[in-house]
């Protein structure tokens, strides 16, 4: 099988990782700059070029989109989909994926638990927003945000409201969230690959952070979680129509409530904290289910 994955830093541990796992199966796996793609969209027959060549022959494309270059990077993908080449993560759900707003809307749909969440427009409705989301302390984040970056913990009401207005302010979209302070500055997340979990690792973040980001300089170890939690993140995966995603999951007083569904998850963490071979877990996938035209969007919605 020849694979294309489409990534701007071929040295990360997860792209080194699927490439290995791919080659110890027999397969070629070839890393392009998703920036450095460029396309005839008009075409009668649909290409993407790369350094003055067609990529073509490829059975199956990786996306490992930064979030910094996911609008340029669904239209690189779009483009291989039109071309009939498989998705492992079909654009319109990592589309959905990446919009925090749009996603929290689609899980919500589906009945899975969430921290109350509000959203507005006008800093005049700061008080109520705050009020809606049960009160300080409380979760602001960046509709943009990855990584734990641009995440803040509004302690008192003065403190939170004064964060909101600011970022209102400059324009920026935001959410504000109740702070599930039983959770302890501890998260889980469960590898889904295909519909299954995987594998599945409690995250603990630094001294004194409330988020637990290994980005952040949290802590990582491997975690049994409960058949509740697992019906969660599996359903998640399948609301955001996501073959293989990372979903972070708070253990709250009234159950696993979803923080955010991952769609290009790094694997460094959860291998070195389970032990478990999710690079070859994603490398199987693909074996099974790689056929030409089989995206269910094509490109589309």
């Amino acid at each position: 099988m020849k694979i294309l994955m489409l990534a701007r830093n071929p040295n990360l541990y997860s792209h080194q990782r699927l490439v290995e796992a791919a080659e110890q199966r027999g397969h070629t796996l070839d890393i392009v700059n998703t920036l450095r793609c460029y396309m005839n969209i008009t075409s009668h027959r649909p290409t993407v070029i790369y350094k003055g060549e067609p990529l073509t022959g490829y059975d199956a494309v990786i996306p490992r989109i930064g979030a910094s270059v996911t609008f340029y990077g669904l239209a690189v993908l779009r483009q291989f989909e039109m071309m009939g080449v498989y998705p492992l993560n079909e654009s319109v759900a990592i589309g959905r994926s990446r919009d925090k707003l749009r996603s929290l809307q689609i899980l919500a749909r589906e009945g899975l638990g969430l921290p109350v969440t509000a959203f507005a427009s006008d800093a005049k409705q700061t008080d109520e927003v705050l009020k809606i989301a049960g009160g300080a302390p409380v979760v602001i984040k960046l509709l943009e945000g990855t990584q734990g970056i641009g995440v803040v913990l509004g302690e008192t009401h003065k403190s939170a409201k004064s964060v909101i207005e600011a970022f209102r302010g400059a324009k920026v979209n935001i959410l504000v969230q109740e702070f599930i302070k039983e959770a302890g500055g501890t998260d889980i997340r469960s590898l889904v690959v295909g519909g299954k979990i995987v594998a599945s690792m409690e995250r603990k973040g630094a001294e004194g952070d409330f988020r637990s980001n290994l980005h952040r300089g949290g802590t990582a170890s491997t975690i049994k979680i409960t058949p509740e939690e697992r019906s969660t993140a599996i359903r998640a995966a399948k609301a955001m129509g996501l073959n293989v995603c990372g979903v972070d999951m708070l253990r709250s007083n009234h159950g696993p409530v979803i923080m955010e569904v991952n769609s290009s998850p790094g694997l460094e963490g959860v291998e070195n904290a389970t032990g478990i071979d999710i690079a070859g877990r994603i490398i199987e996938y693909l074996e099974k289910n790689a056929k030409p035209n089989k995206t269910k969007t094509r490109g589309r919605g």
